[in-house]
């Protein structure tokens, strides 16, 4: 197979939005004397070899002509017709930066770039910078298959090599050569400090007493930096001074996330990418974990199979008894089936009859009144069996896809992410290969899924496909390899160089593209390194599953990335919006099976996406308008000048297509939708012009532009005048006063009930997961981002799983215990070792889950001890006024703080929204003279911890019975719904405040305003 190559309008935009920079620029080449070294001079002259000397001419890339104004101008005029923001100078020194979108053809784009270069002005010499060997070996093998593209566009190929600092022959003949040479290099080899990076900048006797910079820097080339977010990030300042010294013509900077602008010429970022259906559909199936109750014994529902002429079928896997053990199998249930029966008469299945399966719900229910939902677990399981889940859910949707696809001469594949080779790899004394864990579980899984397959009707000529393969042959792993041993490794080393042996393992997958995409190869399931970021995007990868915890470093967009381009057919054929008849997101859908719920992933996906079109303009505004050029379709172009822009945005106002802020509308989206834009008469002819350049706005929905709006920081809150006002000064020094408490209680009573308690109530829940299918919608605005709306859920198929922990954390139960409760060892001791087995063997079911519920039991018994004994004595100290000015608040307006009139502070900072409901009715109550939201320096002790009221409020006198109050704000009233600890430290508040209080001082715990103010007046 050769994949082919065509015309795409977006990436020559971005070619010509590069070359059109220099436009005016004269094209002629331009020669140097090359360095021979003193050695070649030498043996020259003492041979009177004139023809050696001769071929000391080398050719370089002629110096920019224009006056740097003149540039800037044509960068300026690329922007406006690329509807970016203008340049105001060269930053940079003539570096051009090309935003692309992972999957769009970024490298192909950067290759034709260079023809064209070369073309239109005669530059020939280039130099491209990758930041890995996956990246370079990328480059290498996208130039190796465009060969025959390029040939037939331009009349002739280009010269191209991967430096190596052992082959520095290659540099001469970089020089040397009059047509396109590309030479392609990682940073390390310069950048590093290894002896290997060094002899770059080193005279070397194998270059003839010459260092190889000194030539290369002769060429005076074009350098194109990809991914300079890699290239420039763990090196930086080295990375940068060596570029430096390539003394480059100017550089060309190509990324989809770029950390610095410079002069961008050209933006195709993720909202135009995916809108124009230029990259995958991304499909997501998260698993998750909850901590919940669930049943006894482990059963999985995967799902129901619905047909017109018989009942539902669910395929449910359970535990069953055979001669060599218990072991898990999935059958297909029916109504009335007795899991009991089925799984070898298994105790834990009693009960276990099938009442009933629901189609349309996609659940099965047990005469027992347990039920599941398609998706769900329940029972015991383990790390391992999630992950068997995962690799499970990777075949099945691989199997449903290349189901559809491969009638259209389309090859699915799988990829897996791992942390360690071992889990995929093993080896024995003699060096043989074996499969690692997750290659065991593939291959059961797969056998397992593929019997299902054959049971199909109608796809004959499929399964004599999946006939021919088998489950060994299927899969394969693409990691390091160690050249000694020939053993796959894990690339972790930091001391590795440049060209380790990381290049054999992007062997397969970088030089045999077009083997891998073709039906004759079996492999259709690839195990890689979680490392595997940039650098390989096969076109047909439909499912990523990451067999691994969560990692932070690695962004979703860096996973969702080796899988976003569009897929190819058997003839090399891009499924794309060129292809007649086909729905491009329907067969170009990416699934990813996320290793943490679909919540997170989603969330964490969408949120990068909008950190990265943040920096679009937002607002449909005179800047955003002023000198931008429209050309439609007929080659006629339009300035919008000041005049033009004045009548826009009158008109946009005047049809409600912006609002006050410059923001647009759901009433433009709805014009724009139905195509009934109403524009001015100077802009009838650039409608669909003028509809592209508003689609560059970020639009924001408007509860999110509020929002955004009032999130301004407030610094700093200090106490206003409210502070020294008399009422309050009275009122603190009326409640100030310090005491102390004494408990006295017989403690054999604590542990008799604490006993009690947990053999009663104690119930500890296993792990639940859960597993959400969701798949991303067309981004219509980036309100959907900002919303985490970018995702519609396909079917809510809740996978759950509880979980017997097998844990290898030593947890120290007693000292645990002793901290959250406060009671002594030997009390914690006499508790666990009287309460019943069978609640103490919860602890082995979830450890932490335990240790928090046999706390919460035992501090509720002994709260309910203290409130009947503990008793409180004044003492002669008082809380200085000071608590209210040591420390200062931090809030944010919208969020936590609002703006206030009658408080001792300007804002009243606030932790709830019924604390902000509550405030804002203090400061207009007619009632309130000034109140407080008390500082956590003023607490009463208990023996539960210290305790801090909320609000201490001065009514006007006259207008309430009870002039001072202390209120405790919360949710609910009722006292049943608040747990014993906390009633027992609002119980030892009130004996506080009746120790130190007048008839004027009241403490209660209230809801609302209104309750308060019963109370007060009662």
């Amino acid at each position: 197979m050769n994949i082919q190559f065509k015309h795409q309008s977006f990436q020559w935009k971005a070619v010509q939005s590069v070359v059109d920079c220099f436009k005016g620029q004269p094209n002629h080449s331009s020669w140097f004397r090359m360095n021979q070294g003193k050695r070649q001079l030498e043996y020259a002259a003492a041979n009177s070899s004139i023809a050696l000397m001769e071929m000391s001419k080398g050719f370089q890339n002629s110096p920019i002509l224009l006056p740097e104004m003149e540039v800037l101008d044509n960068i300026q005029d690329v922007q406006r017709n690329n509807k970016l923001q203008l340049s105001n100078q060269l930053a940079g020194n003539y570096n051009l930066t090309v935003e692309m979108e992972t999957g769009t053809g970024k490298t192909y784009t950067y290759i034709r770039t260079m023809f064209e270069l070369y073309r239109t002005y005669g530059w020939s010499k280039f130099i491209v910078v990758v930041p890995s060997i996956a990246i370079r070996e990328g480059v290498l093998k996208t130039l190796q298959i465009t060969e025959q593209h390029f040939m037939s566009e331009y009349g002739m190929k280009a010269r191209y090599f991967v430096y190596n600092s052992k082959q520095l022959h290659h540099i001469d003949q970089f020089a040397s050569d009059a047509g396109l040479n590309i030479m392609i290099i990682n940073s390390q080899a310069f950048a590093a400090r290894g002896k290997d990076a060094r002899r770059i900048y080193m005279e070397l006797d194998d270059f003839h007493t010459r260092r190889p910079i000194d030539i290369i820097a002769e060429t005076n080339p074009i350098l194109i930096i990809d991914e300079p977010q890699s290239v420039e990030g763990k090196t930086g300042k080295a990375t940068r001074e060596g570029i430096q010294q390539f003394n480059a013509l100017f550089t060309l900077r190509y990324s989809a996330t770029h950390l610095e602008d410079y002069n961008k010429v050209y933006r195709l970022d993720a909202l135009d990418a995916y809108n124009m259906k230029l990259v995958k559909k991304i499909q997501v199936k998260g698993i998750s974990v909850h901590n919940t109750g669930g049943m006894d014994s482990y059963v999985y529902l995967e799902g129901i199979d619905v047909s017109t002429d018989k009942s539902p079928i669910a395929r449910l896997e359970y535990e069953v008894l055979t001669k060599s053990g218990i072991v898990r199998k999935t059958r297909n249930i029916h109504t009335n089936d007795n899991l009991y029966h089925l799984s070898g008469e298994l105790e834990q299945y009693k009960g276990y009859v099938v009442s009933d399966i629901n189609g349309q719900h996609n659940t099965i229910h047990f005469i027992n009144g347990k039920s599941l939902q398609a998706g769900e677990v329940r029972g015991d399981i383990n790390e391992l069996q999630f992950r068997r889940i995962q690799i499970r859910e990777t075949i099945r949707s691989h199997f449903e896809k290349e189901r559809l696809l491969y009638y259209m001469g389309i090859k699915v594949l799988s990829l897996f992410f791992i942390d360690e080779v071992a889990r995929y790899r093993q080896y024995d004394q003699h060096n043989h290969e074996q499969n690692g864990i997750y290659a065991q579980i593939f291959e059961e899984e797969y056998m397992q899924l593929l019997h299902e397959q054959t049971t199909l009707v109608g796809d004959e000529e499929y399964l004599r496909y999946l006939s021919g393969i088998s489950a060994s042959q299927t899969h394969t792993g693409y990691f390091s390899i160690d050249r000694k041993s020939k053993r796959l490794i894990d690339s972790k080393s930091s001391n590795k160089s440049a060209d380790s042996d990381d290049l054999e393992a992007y062997d397969l997958i970088m030089k045999e593209k077009e083997k891998l995409l073709s039906f004759s190869e079996k492999t259709r399931f690839i195990f890689s390194h979680s490392a595997l970021k940039e650098g390989w995007d096969n076109p047909n990868v439909f499912q990523i599953c990451t067999l691994k915890h969560s990692d932070s470093t690695i962004k979703k967009r860096q996973e969702v990335g080796r899988g976003l381009r569009l897929c190819v057919n058997q003839n090399g054929e891009r499924m794309d919006s060129g292809i007649p008849n086909i729905d491009v997101h329907r067969i170009n859908m990416l699934t990813v099976i996320a290793s943490e719920s679909y919540e997170q992933f989603a969330q964490q996906l969408q949120r990068e996406i909008a950190d990265e079109l943040i920096h679009r303009p937002q607002k449909a505004d005179r800047e955003f308008f002023l000198n931008k050029i429209l050309k439609n379709s007929e080659g006629t172009s339009l300035v919008l000048d000041e005049v033009i822009v004045s009548a826009l945005i009158y008109s946009l106002i005047n049809n409600q297509y912006i609002d006050r802020e410059y923001r647009l509308t759901e009433r433009y989206q709805l014009a724009a939708e139905q195509q009934q834009l109403v524009l001015p008469d100077e802009l009838q002819n650039h409608v669909s012009e003028m509809q592209d350049l508003l689609q560059m706005i970020y639009t924001v929905g408007q509860e999110n532009m509020a929002s955004n709006g009032r999130n301004v920081n407030i610094p700093h809150v200090h106490v206003n005048d409210n502070f020294n006002r008399k009422e309050f000064r009275e009122f603190w020094n009326r409640i100030n006063r310090k005491t102390i408490y004494t408990v006295r209680f017989d403690s054999d009573e604590l542990i008799r009930q604490c006993i009690h308690a947990i053999d009663q109530e104690l119930y500890v829940p296993e792990l639940r997961y859960s597993t959400t299918k969701a798949v991303m919608n067309r981004i219509e605005s980036t309100q959907q981002l900002q919303m985490n709306a970018a995702f519609t859920i396909q079917e809510r198929t809740s996978e759950q799983v509880q979980s017997k922990v097998e844990h290898r954390v030593k947890y120290d139960l007693i000292g645990k215990l002793m901290d959250q409760t406060h009671l002594t060892r030997k009390t914690i001791v006499s508790i666990l070792t009287r309460i019943r087995l069978d609640q103490f063997e919860l602890f082995d079911k979830n450890p932490e889950e335990f240790i928090i519920r046999v706390a919460r039991l035992i501090n509720d018994k002994k709260a309910a001890r203290i409130i009947e004994s503990v008793t409180y004595d004044v003492l002669n100290e008082r809380f200085e006024s000071e608590i209210f000015t040591m420390n200062t608040l931090n809030g944010q307006l919208g969020e936590n703080a609002i703006p206030a009139n009658k408080h001792i502070y300007d804002y009243v900072i606030t932790d709830s929204i019924v604390e902000r409901r509550f405030a804002k009715e203090l400061d207009v109550s007619h009632e309130v003279q000034v109140f407080a939201k008390l500082p956590k320096g003023f607490y009463i002790p208990t023996p539960l911890g210290q305790y801090n009221p909320d609000w201490a409020i001065v009514f006007k006198e006259g207008t309430v019975k009870h002039i001072y109050f202390i209120a405790e704000t919360k949710g609910t009233m009722n006292s049943m719904e608040l747990r014993g600890v906390e009633n027992a430290k609002i119980a030892c508040a009130r004996k506080h405040f009746e120790k130190i209080s007048t008839e004027k001082l009241k403490y209660e715990v209230v809801h609302t305003y209104e309750e308060l103010l019963n109370i007060v007046k009662s």
